[in-house]
């Protein structure tokens, strides 16, 4: 069935449609109308219209709807739509034949108030007056439609035109380009001109802005060319849709050169010119042109100062704004809600929240959603939680609905409002589909910890964007879930999805966690060298830091001096990195250089600094760089740089000047900070300290079994057995359970992992004879067993034996028979290394020729030749 025919039916049901129009309007908007015709009065404004007490036209009814049709369009020619279709309704009641421009007329004021009801029932009058033919009614018909978001309506009106010129091909292009079916324009463009129907303007402006949307700026150079092949590129509108269309792709040169060829230019010429350069963040250019404009003697419109006062903003030039505000008030636009909420963002961007909040004050009762949103964000942005918060609240309270733009806003500010009692008002207020407040929403849980809340927003969202795919990455490697991260990142490679820079960035982040696989993060780098993202200074800082945290310190390096620009990030990873690695002197050489080029340095700069000091023995210098991070940069040192110094003197065995350390500190020290020096007197075998350091933790963290395990190694290494056993019996009665030993090794994309005296691979046999062999090696180069690592009171060669199938060791074993001689071996424990496992290691690593990197829980060890990099400081 045709939509004539389907609403011609409709006809029949409706004894008279119109009717409709008078309960609606006639009678509601009389009042509303008589108010508004104080500012326009077309009656008395022409002196052909006679005003009579009875009816306002001659007798002539062709004269009559002539009148009427005249006001109907000054009413529609001034946005008056209410107005003019209320004349529409006196028309009818007239009983005054109409003809096409009425209902034309009537159809296109139907489509400004967006009012498809209405619209449905003229469409009504026009198949029973015999108007569907007509195509400027038909035209004005599919506009309305389009309007309306009815565009299965629209369509099928425009194929059942007998008649259609290019107005009516443009109508429907600018409905598909206005509804976002941009693809749907663009081959309508392609077809009408199969057709034999030529452009004009309108469709190469509606054709460009429909490119510019999309993104398809190459098919708008083609279509730049067809411009010029029908003699348009002088046109003053299509060469602004051409010069906004070439800014919103990145190509301003382009939009200049356009700019610049235009024999004619007008406001929207300037200012889409301004506004380009904005855009693309060439801020010094968009001054200029600004000045080129005033210059040029151009009028400023209300757009242009929007334009500059958004410029304003984003270079935080408040003088520059304040004198704009001045210009905004002189010209009169100092009502226009755009210009205001421009300032206040400017204000707010500028920090004078007061200045910002006077104006939000001064809008009262014609606030709206965006002006609300504004006020908030500004609020967050200057860190004014608790504002931004009675704010949103107030906004509620004053029933305006926020939008998605203010629930992406207000999430961030947790944990002063509650993610769960937003999630529920967004899922009451429709918005949990949205793309944006999905994304904000995932990322608050991510915040929280809770990742498996964040994986059912993320689920739920309709079109996921780039964004919500990275914000999911992003959350997984937050909580160091490789696994997770990489299965989004597989999905969202499945749904065609393509990367962006932040994507890779979280991915290889993920990479970077110790659960991750050694190989995975090489691959991601490969496949952000393929996008061409690799260069991007976030992906390339994540490659820094993954590659130091996973024992590829080289790689590391080589990615740092490849980066065309740095930031903190990579300057500090590199720092740590070498730390870590026991490159302490490297370390140094690079903070030495940030020194000399003056580079901004932040309190985790000198935890790496103060780091590298301490795994390299270099007390003096640590005291150093804590005192120049104090007095010279102005950073107060947190926890971490305490127990920073701490590690550094425990290591080297000033006790007391750790201790000194301790007690000058201006907060009380946090467990951390007696785990450290727990540690040093377990290695140095201080009791009395011992216990001391054990108590405190104990106190902070009692289920926390460092602290029990540290104290009795301890006993059992002075001998103590009986203290040991109390320690013991005190972890059983508070049931505290000690973590037990483990280590990893990769092989060919797979990992094992061992206990000490693990029998459960099933290379077990081959490993323990590898083990054997290598005992025997050992043996003939002079190793001693220290069995003073064994903390169990068991006979000497007993404890030799427990040494000997250490976990580490089993790793080490495995690795030597399931790959090729001369092939580097990585394993990561969950501990620290001990003192006998590593003199161990140094002398495989010199029997079997191989490099070894360890990763334990402190640090990384590289054993080369019989030698290791910590120095022996592990």
């Amino acid at each position: 069935m045709t939509l004539c025919s389907s609403l011609r039916t409709l006809t029949k049901q409706t004894l008279n449609p119109l009717k409709l129009f008078h309960f609606t309007y006639h009678t509601s908007l009389l009042s509303h109308s008589h108010a508004n015709a104080i500012a326009f009065d077309p009656w008395t404004s022409d002196s052909s219209f006679v005003h009579h007490a009875h009816h306002p036209f001659d007798k002539s009814t062709q004269k009559g709807l002539s009148n009427y049709n005249h006001l109907l369009f000054e009413y529609s020619r001034t946005h008056c739509n209410q107005e003019a279709l209320n004349i529409f309704v006196s028309l009818h009641h007239s009983s005054l034949p109409v003809d096409g421009s009425t209902m034309s007329c009537v159809l296109k004021v139907c489509g400004c108030l967006f009012d498809q009801n209405v619209g449905r029932q003229v469409h009504c009058q026009c198949i029973k007056s015999g108007f569907v033919d007509d195509v400027s009614v038909g035209t004005a018909l599919v506009d309305m439609y389009m309007k309306t978001e009815n565009v299965g309506d629209g369509r099928r009106v425009f194929d059942e035109m007998g008649e259609r010129n290019v107005v009516s091909w443009t109508s429907l292009l600018s409905g598909y380009v206005r509804n976002g079916l941009n693809d749907l324009a663009l081959e309508l463009f392609f077809l009408m001109q199969g057709e034999g129907i030529k452009p004009n303007p309108f469709t190469f402006g509606t054709v460009f802005g429909a490119l510019a949307d999309d993104g398809m700026v190459k098919k708008g150079i083609h279509v730049h060319t067809m411009v010029i092949k029908n003699g348009f590129e002088c046109t003053v509108f299509v060469c602004n849709s051409l010069i906004n269309m070439y800014s919103k792709s990145g190509m301003v040169r382009d939009a200049r050169a356009v700019f610049d060829s235009m024999e004619k230019r007008d406001e929207v010429s300037w200012n889409g010119m301004v506004a380009g350069c904005v855009t693309n963040g060439l801020d010094l250019e968009a001054f200029e042109m600004f000045y080129q404009m005033q210059l040029a003697g151009v009028m400023l419109t209300q757009m242009i100062f929007a334009t500059m006062i958004k410029l304003c903003a984003n270079v935080k030039e408040l003088g520059f704004a304040r004198q704009l505000h001045c210009r905004v008030l002189k010209n009169g636009y100092c009502f226009d809600h755009n210009i205001r909420t421009a300032l206040m963002v400017a204000y707010s961007k500028c920090s004078v929240m007061d200045d910002a909040f006077q104006l939000f004050s001064m809008m009262h009762g014609v606030q709206n959603v965006v002006s609300w949103t504004a006020m908030i964000s500004g609020y967050l942005q200057n860190g004014r939680t608790r504002q931004a918060v009675n704010l949103f609240c107030q906004m509620n309270r004053e029933g305006v609905r926020p939008n998605h733009f203010t629930y992406s806003t207000i999430l961030t500010a947790q944990p002063a409002i509650s993610t769960f009692q937003l999630h529920a008002q967004v899922i009451k207020t429709n918005y949990e589909k949205s793309s944006s407040v999905g994304t904000a929403l995932l990322d608050a849980y991510v915040k929280m910890g809770c990742i498996d809340e964040a994986a059912k927003v993320f689920e739920l969202i309709d079109e996921k964007d780039i964004v919500a795919w990275s914000a999911m990455v992003a959350g997984y490697a937050q909580r160091e879930d490789t696994e997770g991260a990489i299965k989004i990142y597989l999905w969202l490679a499945k749904e065609g999805v393509k990367p962006n820079e932040f994507t890779f960035c979280s991915i290889v982040n993920a990479c970077a966690a110790p659960s991750a696989a050694i190989e995975q993060g090489k691959q991601f780098h490969a496949c952000s060298i393929k996008s061409g993202l690799n260069n991007a200074l976030c992906v390339s800082s994540a490659l820094v830091t993954m590659y130091a945290k996973r024992g590829n310190i080289e790689s590391a390096n080589t990615v740092f001096k490849r980066q065309g620009e740095r930031d903190l990030v990579s300057w500090n990873s590199m720092i740590s990195g070498y730390a870590q690695h026991g490159h302490g002197n490297k370390a140094l050489e690079i903070f030495e250089e940030m020194r000399r080029r003056n580079l901004e340095m932040d309190d985790i700069t000198f935890i790496g600094v103060i780091s590298a000091c301490t795994h390299a023995g270099l007390v003096d210098e640590g005291q150093r760089y804590f005192n120049m991070m104090v007095k010279d940069h102005d950073i107060d040192p947190t926890m971490e740089h305490y127990s920073c110094m701490v590690d550094l003197y425990s290591r080297a065995g000033l006790l007391e000047k750790a201790m000194d350390i301790i007690n000058g500190m201006p907060f009380p020290a946090g467990a951390t900070v007696w785990r450290t020096l727990l540690a040093a007197c377990r290695v140095h075998r201080n009791v009395e300290l011992g216990k001391l350091a054990a108590e405190k933790l104990i106190s902070l963290q009692p289920q926390d079994s460092a602290a029990y395990v540290l104290l009795s190694n301890i006993y059992a290494a002075t001998g103590n057995w009986q203290e040991r056993a109390k320690v013991r019996k005190l972890m059983d009665a508070r049931n505290v359970k000690k973590e037990a030993g483990y280590s990893w090794i990769e092989v060919k994309n797979k990992t094992y992992s061992f206990l000490a005296g693990d029998l459960s691979h099933p290379s077990s046999d081959l490993i323990y004879s590898k083990l054997e062999e290598l005992s025997i090696r050992l043996k003939d180069a002079g190793y001693q067993p220290d069995t003073n690592y064994v903390l169990h009171d068991v006979e000497e060669e007993h404890k030799q034996t427990i040494l000997s199938q250490h976990s580490e060791r089993l790793a080490i074993a495995f690795g030597l028979i399931a790959t090729p001689p001369g092939t580097p071996i990585q394993i990561v424990k969950n501990l620290r290394v001990c003192g006998d496992c590593h003199t161990v290691i140094k002398l495989i690593s010199m029997f079997e020729a191989r490099e070894i990197v360890v990763r334990d829980s402190n640090r990384f060890h590289h054993f080369k030749g019989g030698l290791c990099t910590c120095g022996d400081y592990w």
